[in-house]
C-alpha cells in the first residue's frame, strides 16, 4: 500500500509539472486528445500500461 500510495503522489508531481509549468501546453494537448479517435488512444493507453509495468519491474528487482 505504501509503494501504491508513493506512486499516486509521483503521478500528482508530474501532472502538476505539466499544469502548473506549462499551462497553454496543457490546453493544447487536451484539445488534441479530443480530437484523436478512440481506439488510437485506446492503443496509446495499452502501451503506457505496458511501458509502466515494465519499468516498475525493472526497478523493483524483477
Amino acid at each position: 500500500m505504501q509503494d501504491f500510495l508513493a506512486a499516486i503522489g509521483l503521478v500528482l508531481v508530474v501532472e502538476g509539472l505539466v499544469y502548473g509549468g506549462f499551462p497553454g501546453l496543457a490546453k493544447k494537448l487536451a484539445g488534441e486528445v479530443l480530437l484523436m479517435p478512440e481506439n488510437t488512444l485506446r492503443i496509446a493507453g495499452l502501451i503506457a500500461i505496458g511501458v509502466g509495468v515494465g519499468l516498475v519491474w525493472l526497478v523493483r528487482g524483477g
